[in-house]
């Protein structure tokens, strides 16, 4: 962040200044206007910030006012730093999601290292022990045509970066990441995505929330020193097209994490809070000291005053905007009471985490920032956080497709055995292993399901229950229609948690899309909060918090619309968590629900080179809702041996994937035609479920959901036939015969891609 001045004069920036940095002619004449002069140098900063997309959600707070965001679990919704919702014992699971896309593009590693970070801290500023991570990321192809290797060494480069990032942060910090996905896709070429949620316990009445309360009382920052890095992040990265050209002059806007210091800034901040030292707590995220200063006064409807001669530094000769923009990691803010100070700050002496009184709370409304008593920078508290003007979007439908189809890389005229193999081993679905071995998954000992042993993670409670969560969407099916899309993408949490036997609680959501200021683009997120909400308001599983990542696009065109969901759910008895591996020799093996699988927008389709459809099918939500419910209760006592929902490559894949995953073949026959071989196969469609268990007990629920007896678990190889009943008397025939070796072999495609990865730090 730049501010340039008129010779002779250091406080008085140009519109040019206002300008460069992101504000509007007419955001900056407003803020004159509720200035009631010109804005100085820090004054400009500051407000250049709160009014940038990244901190206002100028163009998408009217749409998330229509979400639903109450119900019978809520205990903290959208507002605070994190929503929490009630799962018995006394306790309530704190969780949210965060991007941290446009740094990640410029610096992977600590792009990525710092949105864990920041999604952690989250967590433990409403008095939550962090539980979980979990990641949602984007890429572009792994793997290109000569003329293109340069382009897949980048993304291949982005990917490793992304994951040493999440590994190094997580498993120093000891908080184990439990699940997530990664998408590799042509439009996330030049904007990768990566979206961190993460979890936390908390006792229910020991949550704390950031207003700021009672003039005369101090504010303190403490944690790490404060520094530049990350300076102006906020807008000029997260705000704002990331082309291609000049991304490395980003570099320095790109924060720098280290999870040790934040191991000693958690631990100290649990403690202060279970003293009953602190009135408030806020962490320190986008625009530093200028958003939690001026966001808790705002809350609690006061004033603060703030001192940058008082912050600690780790950089000399900083200026005062520097101050209180600087996105240094490993921060937090709190309002203490006078009696309290020395004992708030002899904690943090304990813990190692500096610490420093460097404000107060007043009663006049205003932000006031002063260096050793001289005020550098006064605002309305309520024009700087609340008065930044909200855009209505102008939507409207393209007429011309967004999107370029794929290129080619499975012939049309393929067998079904072919097609099968090239799923399995295609980037968006072979297995994600020589990932997620990266992470530490069981640190904590509360991990129940591990990567690939569930469709969903399942995390012990002390009383015997368990957290069920999960995280999904499909930015290509998205993108061929957002409203139906964003529904198949919280059907989708929804589904990963039945098959754990979990009942959704509530829902996080990281909304990530390119240019709201372009018609298509408002018409995208438009639809898809639309869905977001009926999709929600159907599962009972409301908002509790979230983010909205905008702008991410470069001169190749926008990403693909990609509103990433995250559920938390609860189930009894942690010792009934669901399985997806077929499990015993002689189960029988059922498909479950009103499942009317297409072609379209499927990864087939994708290998097949094929563009997007103009739409999806329509969904019946309750009736996927009803099947929903008949799996996770019948997980819930046992009757399964194992459980797994139809997504992305179809029913085939999802075959394989229970074969692969419990080490053990099948024997399969499916109601189709020759014509109809590859829809049956390979078509996708939400409410599908591939159950396997006692015969009598499938047939039993079969009584309440459609259900259709398929094959018997056992063998070393999925084998697959077809029949039918046509009008010259019907037939039968094996379409596929693939051994579990050949399929492992296939699945394990990831790591010939990316070898053994990254930095191991």
């Amino acid at each position: 962040m730049v501010i340039h001045h008129s010779q002779g004069d250091t406080l008085s920036p140009t519109l040019e200044d206002a300008l460069a940095l992101g504000l509007t002619r007419a955001e900056y004449e407003l803020v004159c206007e509720k200035q009631g002069r010109a804005p100085n140098q820090v004054e400009l900063a500051m407000y250049s910030l709160l009014w940038s997309e990244h901190c206002a959600y100028k163009h998408s707070k009217k749409l998330l006012r229509s979400l639903p965001t109450e119900g019978e679990h809520v205990v903290m919704g959208p507002g605070e730093n994190a929503g929490a919702v009630d799962v018995g014992g006394g306790l309530v699971c704190a969780f949210k999601v965060e991007s941290h896309n446009h740094p990640s593009a410029v610096e992977p590693f600590q792009g990525a290292a710092t949105g864990v970070g920041g999604i952690l801290r989250d967590i433990f500023a409403i008095g939550a022990r962090p539980i979980a991570v979990l990641d949602s990321l984007r890429f572009g192809e792994p793997t290109a045509p000569d003329a293109l290797d340069e382009r897949a060494a980048r993304v291949r480069y982005l990917l490793e970066g992304a994951v040493s990032g999440i590994g190094h942060y997580g498993n120093s910090i000891g908080v184990p990441t439990v699940g997530g996905e990664v998408y590799f896709e042509g439009p996330y070429e030049q904007n990768c995505l990566v979206n961190a949620m993460a979890l936390g316990l908390a006792e229910r009445d020991g949550l704390v929330r950031s207003a700021a309360e009672g003039p005369g009382n101090v504010v303190v920052l403490f944690g790490a020193s404060t520094g530049r890095d990350g300076i102006g992040g906020a807008s000029v990265l997260a705000s704002a097209e990331l082309g291609g050209e000049g991304a490395e002059d980003k570099r320095p806007t790109v924060q720098v994490g280290d999870p040790f210091e934040e191991k000693k800034l958690l631990e100290c901040s649990l403690e202060l809070l279970s003293r009953g030292l602190l009135v408030s707590l806020q962490d320190l995220g986008a625009a530093g000291l200028t958003s939690s200063a001026s966001e808790m006064a705002s809350k609690g409807e006061v004033g603060i005053d703030i001192d940058v001669a008082r912050v600690p530094l780790r950089e000399a000769d900083m200026e005062p905007f520097e101050v209180m923009v600087s996105e240094s990691q490993e921060r937090m803010l709190c309002v203490v009471e006078p009696s309290n100070v020395a004992a708030v700050l002899e904690l943090c002496e304990k813990w190692e985490v500096g610490g420093a009184a460097i404000g107060t709370v007043t009663d006049t409304g205003r932000m006031r920032v002063l260096r050793e008593g001289e005020l550098v920078g006064d605002m309305p508290v309520r024009a700087l956080v609340d008065d930044c003007p909200l855009y209505d979007l102008q939507p409207r439908e393209s007429s011309e497709p967004l999107y370029p189809p794929p290129a080619a890389t499975l012939a049309a005229e393929a067998t079904p055995g072919q097609a099968l193999l090239a799923l399995l081993s295609s980037p968006n679905l072979c297995s994600r292993r020589p990932l997620f071995e990266r992470y530490d998954s069981i640190v904590q000992s509360r991990t129940v399901r591990r990567p690939e042993q569930a469709d969903a993670a399942v995390l012990a409670l002390p009383d015997g229950s368990a957290l069920a969560v999960s995280i999904d969407c499909n930015g290509r099916r998205v993108a061929a229609d957002p409203y139906t899309g964003t529904i198949e993408a919280v059907l989708e949490c929804a589904a990963n948690l039945a098959c754990v036997g979990a009942q959704p609680l509530g829902t996080t959501n990281n909304l990530n899309f390119g240019n709201p200021e372009k018609p298509h683009i408002a018409w995208q997120l438009t639809e898809a909060v639309r869905g977001l909400g009926e999709a929600c308001r159907a599962l009972e599983a409301p908002i509790v918090g979230g983010n909205v990542s905008l702008y991410n696009e470069g001169a190749s065109g926008p990403i693909y619309p990609t509103p990433v969901i995250g559920m938390v759910g609860r189930l009894p008895d942690a010792r009934m968590a669901g399985r997806m591996g077929f499990a015993r020799a002689g189960d029988a093996i059922a498909l479950v629900g009103a499942f009317a699988p297409s072609i379209a927008a499927s990864e087939l389709a994708k290998l097949r080179g094929e563009a997007l459809p103009d739409g999806l099918p329509a969904i019946d939500v309750e009736a996927v809702r009803a099947t929903q419910a008949a799996v996770r209760e019948a997980v819930g006592s046992c009757a399964l041996s194992s459980a797994h929902d139809v997504a992305e490559g179809g029913l085939a894949v999802a075959l394989a994937e229970c074969c692969l995953v419990g080490g053990i073949g099948a024997e399969v026959t499916l109601s189709a035609s020759p014509a109809t071989a590859l829809v049956a196969l390979f078509g996708e469609a939400s409410g599908g479920f591939l159950l396997s268990g006692e015969r009598s007990e499938l047939l039993e629920l079969g009584g309440r959901v459609p259900l259709e007896l398929i094959g018997t678990v056992g063998s070393d190889a999925l084998t697959i036939s077809l029949t039918s009943d046509t009008a010259d008397g019907g037939g039968t025939g094996e379409v596929l015969r693939i051994d579990l070796a050949d399929m492992g072999a296939a699945h394990a495609a990831l790591g010939k891609l990316f070898g053994s990865g990254g930095r191991d730090e």
